[in-house]
């Protein structure tokens, strides 16, 4: 087939549109590596691919805004990275970012450029803001509404520790400031674990729990040997020291809470206290 029949066949830049691609993203190109010159459909094939190598030493991640060369799905034309493919004319991807070097046939993810950020987001551009000292985008609601950590986005998750910046998983601030993926926080919160895994801070709003912890609580028949025993523990969500008397929990009076040892000391002797009514 000539150069000209297949021009006259793809002139419509939708042909083949979301057919190719990879489990990341559909797209009608591949990506030339600038790291190692192998090809590949998008930067986390190559990335799974590249940690997975046998030789720690050939572990490396693509930098997308090197990425200079990229290969047309339908006509296997290698050129620079641009949205139309200049042999065949079809749209490589029907979203395209010039600094990213992103393609993506799926348009109603919504990706759109953050300038701040430095990459592409995904969500709408109207349904996001910047936060500058988070150092991320954040979804509207979150306005003038949660706690600042500096370059919260920028760090690992304190969980699976997959970089959270860039991680295309859904991620989620947790009371404290500090981030996680989403999945990652619902796997703790499946097995009751609700503090934040690098304060130790309470994750959510547990008011439900504590009200339960207290009818539990006033429920325990104290034994005679320690009705007058206390046990004195830090809380983590506050510089308060817990100081009641024992009982199987260790609770701060300050801000109704248990604070970080009540696992430890339900998971070792059961300790007991009594006087848990008088911090009401």
């Amino acid at each position: 087939m000539g150069e000209e029949a297949l021009v006259m066949q793809t002139k419509d830049r939708d042909f083949a549109r979301s057919e190719h691609g990879c489990e990341h993203y559909r797209r009608r190109c591949k990506i030339r590596a600038p790291c190692c010159d192998r090809v590949f459909t998008c930067r986390h094939c190559h990335n799974e691919f590249t940690n997975s190598l046998s030789n720690p030493k050939d572990h490396h991640e693509m930098v997308r805004h090197d990425v200079k060369q990229v290969i047309c799905s339908v006509c296997n034309t290698e050129q620079e990275a641009a949205q139309v493919c200049w042999k065949c004319g079809i749209h490589m991807g029907e979203y395209f970012c010039g600094i990213c070097k992103f393609y993506d046939d799926d348009t109603e993810k919504k990706q759109f450029h953050c300038e701040e950020c430095g990459i592409c987001r995904v969500g709408g551009r109207e349904n996001f803001f910047h936060c500058p000292k988070c150092g991320s985008c954040y979804m509207m609601s979150l306005r003038d509404n949660h706690v600042c950590v500096e370059n919260s986005m920028k760090s690992h998750c304190p969980v699976c520790y997959e970089y959270l910046f860039d991680s295309i998983e859904g991620t989620t601030i947790l009371n404290c400031g500090h981030t996680i993926h989403m999945d990652c926080f619902q796997q703790m919160a499946d097995q009751n674990q609700y503090r934040c895994p690098i304060c130790s801070k309470t994750a959510r709003e547990m008011s439900g729990v504590w009200r339960m912890l207290d009818a539990e609580i006033a429920a325990t028949v104290m034994p005679e040997e320690y009705q007058y025993e206390v046990k004195i523990s830090a809380c983590s969500p506050c510089p308060n020291l817990a100081n009641p008397g024992l009982t199987y929990l260790d609770f701060c009076s300050l801000i109704r809470h248990w604070p970080r040892s009540a696992s430890s000391a339900v998971r070792g002797t059961i300790l007991l206290r009594r006087l848990h009514q008088l911090l009401r």
